[in-house]
């Protein structure tokens, strides 16, 4: 090579090594970017930190989780869940799912082959509540039910037979002997009037009396005329036909019967021409306008049920049909076999729907507990010294508390204090929850000053406005057509009540507003102690008996209802 080339190769040295350096730097950044190291010459505060992963959930059942990426039962992908996206609370212990009272201290299967489900700890939570997973809600069906105030009666199911009031039976016998001579009833069934000539019979012995009588009379002797006349009616003889005896002095040879009341013949055992004596049962009358229940109480309840009470029956073949009555006698001696105490119920029955010897299912009402604070019945839990109930606070949080209970009307149970209106009470899954809290010693206890506060709230006036539908002066009871009465929890409603004295119902009109109060009767039932009357109607009173209609305005029916 030449000296003169030789300088030319120097000077360019620097340049081909320059070139080199920068060439190597961006093959060492590239393969550092590609290797992911962070070469972000920012501040440390400006870095973004990648998210920590805590695991991997289903996206439709969350409580399906892994450690790593996969899928689900359902097959589809599970996503992560990062630690600054959710806190994972704390587990307190793994229960299964339909069996709470089965737990462990880490996961794994129930007696039932299902996995087994988290109950964490709440941080701030109430430290009385109990605290359940969404998870084990759903799986156990829990169910709610507000504590609220309602009307309750002491009601007394029963059931009963119609049966005639004995007190309108009538038994057609003779005093004396004879033939029936002509008969004019029948068929068994047949209805008849007072009055009315059911038969005439051929007595030997009225014969001779009614001799007897014409030849005192033909004598004008007085004290044998009054002899023979009490003869003749101790035998049987009506004195319309002693009178027409005294008039004409002519002896008939046949003597007639009439029908002492209204009714229907019910058995009749005699044919025309037959010969009957004192004993022979030849016929009888009973009038149904008025029907007995008898119906049959449980021994337990016997004490709960007294004279005058109101009652209601229901018939399988009048579906929707409620006819009112009271009770009318409480026998004395109980059945030694069914161990139940027969109650004697009275039922108006103008329309006949009422047969003997049909089946009725009955309630009695007892004492009533107006604006009661009430719960379903299934929601209290009943204990040997105590009874205790689930409240639900809302979020899977729940406390038992103690409670005082009272009365029981069908579904419902009153409860005297432990709870306030408008609390969630559990009605399903109840035992579960309350054996959790005992566990926990979470239970709150009875405070003695809201018992007696709800003690003094007992034996209430109410008042009410209505409209007069029915007076019955004589027995001092009204129908009326009243509006809701919110401190009773009654809704507009059509209701028959007695009227203590003191109240002239003479001067009460069919048709009239009145403004009313209403007190308590010793039986339980709510009686009108004073009437104003706010405007008159100038429509003649009348009676019940003639404003009868076929809803039959009983107690405790809504307007509108038979």
């Amino acid at each position: 090579m030449s000296k003169d080339k030789k300088p030319a190769i120097l000077s360019r040295m620097p340049l081909l090594a320059t070139l080199v350096v920068g060439l190597a730097g961006g093959v060492l950044i590239s393969n550092y970017t590609i290797l992911g190291e962070n070469l972000d010459f920012r501040s440390g505060s400006d870095r973004k930190a990648e998210k920590e992963i805590l695991y991997w959930v289903a996206p439709m059942d969350p409580s399906f989780r892994r450690d790593e990426p996969g899928k689900s039962p359902m097959g589809m992908d599970l996503v992560p869940v990062y630690a600054e996206e959710q806190k994972e609370p704390e587990i307190l212990y793994w229960v299964a799912p339909m069996d709470p009272s089965y737990r462990r201290d880490e996961p794994g299967k129930s007696p039932m082959g299902m996995d087994l489900v988290p109950v964490y700890a709440q941080a701030g939570a109430d430290s009385d509540a109990v605290h359940v997973s969404s998870a084990v809600e759903q799986s156990l069906g829990v169910r709610t039910s507000k504590a609220e105030r309602r009307s309750l009666w002491r009601n007394v199911e029963a059931t009963g037979y119609v049966g005639f009031d004995e007190s309108l039976v009538s038994q057609i016998n003779l005093r004396t002997e004879g033939w029936i001579e002509r008969l004019l009833i029948k068929n068994e069934g047949e209805r008849v009037k007072k009055g009315q000539l059911l038969f005439e019979i051929y007595s030997p012995q009225i014969v001779n009396a009614q001799k007897e009588y014409v030849q005192a009379k033909r004598r004008n002797d007085a004290r044998m005329m009054a002899a023979s006349e009490e003869k003749l009616l101790a035998l049987g003889m009506v004195q319309a036909d002693i009178k027409r005896l005294a008039k004409t002095s002519k002896v008939t040879n046949t003597v007639q019967v009439l029908a002492p009341q209204d009714g229907i013949v019910t058995s009749l055992n005699v044919r025309e021409g037959i010969f009957v004596k004192p004993a022979t049962d030849i016929m009888s009358l009973v009038d149904l306008s008025s029907v007995w229940l008898q119906a049959e109480v449980f021994e337990s309840q016997t004490d709960w049920v007294t004279e005058s009470q109101s009652a209601e029956a229901r018939l399988n073949y009048l579906p929707g049909e409620i006819f009112s009555g009271r009770v009318d006698y409480i026998y004395p001696v109980l059945d030694p076999k069914t161990r139940t105490l027969q109650v004697r119920l009275r039922f108006d029955n103008p329309n006949e729907r009422l047969k003997p010897n049909m089946y009725a299912r009955v309630t009695i009402f007892g004492k009533s507990h107006p604006g009661a604070l009430s719960i379903p019945r299934e929601a209290l839990i009943r204990g040997q010294d105590v009874d205790r109930v689930v409240v639900a606070l809302g979020d899977g949080s729940y406390t038992v508390h103690e409670v005082m209970s009272g009365i029981e009307s069908g579904n419902w149970v009153e409860i005297v204090a432990g709870l306030d209106e408008g609390d969630e009470v559990v009605t399903s899954a109840q035992f579960l929850i309350d054996s959790e809290a005992s566990l926990a010693g979470s239970i709150q206890r009875l405070d003695a000053n809201r018992i007696n506060e709800n003690k003094a709230k007992e034996h209430q006036t109410v008042f009410g406005n209505g409209i007069v539908k029915a007076v019955d002066v004589k027995a001092r009871r009204m129908r009326v057509s009243h509006g809701p009465i919110q401190a009773l929890g009654w809704a507009p409603m059509t209701m028959e009540f007695d009227v203590l004295p003191g109240t002239d119902l003479e001067t009460i009109n069919i048709g009239q507003s009145i403004h009313f109060s209403l007190g308590q009767s010793k039986v339980g039932d709510y009686v009108i102690e004073v009437i104003h009357q706010p405007e008159p109607a100038g429509i003649d009173v009348g009676s019940m008996d003639e404003d009868v209609t076929e809803e039959g305005g009983h107690d405790h029916q809504q307007e509108g209802t038979s």
